[in-house]
């Protein structure tokens, strides 16, 4: 199992916004052998919210030879061409480092903030992975859908990688998801705080079968877990203000749902949990830590990845 790490991007409280900030993070990121720097996506948001693009942009240059996501990116509210140009370049600048995880999204303010019906989103990203993939084949056929249409439009320069950076598709794992994921996707990212490993084994198992009637090799397709938000603490009071005044007010889960899934708390207890989505099948957990962010993902490394892998394998 491979292990990435979010992007600061949100504010729990104390978020400097600076270029320093998230270099420093993004480069001790990396120096502890995290594979994945990973930016999420929303135009309004409750909290103040960095940019995801722009702060995968801002990273390239120290972000060594580590993957570069967006988990996910907001397709139909960025739209197609926008993104493709976007991602483009990112890829282009990290040397074929980009990959593209896209979403609908589940908050209907960011459709509202750039006039887009929010009961059109799954239709709209149907076609803009359609669009994505055609804007970035320069000199193939163009997508011409009921919303978007690719014909006429160059994108140069193209992305390093050719026929452009992969697209995985965000989905909690509804039937829908899943059957979209099978039909338009290269990798499939899970919620972390919308799943359990019971769960993801359930929609794993499905979605394999699904690839596979569609003559597709479910051994090799990815997938991921994203956004686990973490704080590692033996302190309970410490863990109880986590979740209490950061997680709680910002995430907009029931508090029970959001202690029973996210790892706030003892090391031992957040290797079980990743421990228990490795054997349910995840391939890579993308972490998120809630504050003092360089110092947790430490904490992370020293305390529990040893407990999932090897000492010295953090893939």
């Amino acid at each position: 199992m491979e292990i990435g790490a979010h992007l600061p991007l949100m504010d729990f409280g104390g978020n400097p916004y600076t270029s320093a900030h998230l270099s420093g993070y993004a480069r001790r990121a990396v120096d502890l052998g995290f594979t994945t720097l990973a930016a999420n996506d929303h135009m309004v948001f409750s909290v103040p919210w960095l940019d995801g693009p722009t702060a995968l942009a801002s990273v390239v240059g120290v972000s060594g030879s580590a993957t570069l996501a967006t988990t996910v990116a907001l397709a139909a509210v960025r739209g197609p061409v926008p993104l493709a140009k976007t991602m483009a370049a990112v890829d282009r600048l990290s040397g074929g480092r980009a990959l593209v995880a896209v979403g609908a999204g589940s908050s209907a303010r960011d459709y509202e903030g750039v006039g887009l019906d929010f009961g059109e989103r799954w239709a709209r990203l149907d076609e803009a992975v359609q669009a994505l993939r055609a804007l970035w084949r320069p000199g193939g056929d163009p997508f011409v859908g009921r919303f978007y249409s690719t014909e006429g439009v160059d994108l140069a320069p193209p992305p390093a990688r050719p026929g452009g950076p992969p697209i995985w598709l965000g989905s909690w794992g509804s039937q829908a998801g899943l059957r979209r994921t099978a039909r338009l996707a290269d990798g499939w990212l899970a919620s972390a705080y919308n799943t359990t490993p019971g769960t993801f084994a359930a929609a794993w198992s499905t979605l394999q079968a699904l690839l596979a009637d569609r003559g597709r090799d479910p051994a090799t397709f990815p997938n991921a877990v994203g956004t686990m938000w973490f704080h590692i603490t033996d302190d309970a009071d410490e863990a109880d203000a986590v979740f209490r005044h950061r997680l709680v007010p910002t995430v907009h889960r029931p508090e029970e749902v959001l202690r029973e899934r996210l790892p706030v708390g003892p090391a031992g207890a957040f290797a079980q949990r990743l421990a228990a989505f490795r054997d349910a099948g995840v391939q890579r957990v993308l972490v998120w830590p809630v504050t003092d962010e360089e110092r947790q993902l430490e904490l992370f490394r020293e305390h529990v990845w040893p407990q999932v892998a090897e000492p010295g394998t953090l893939r």
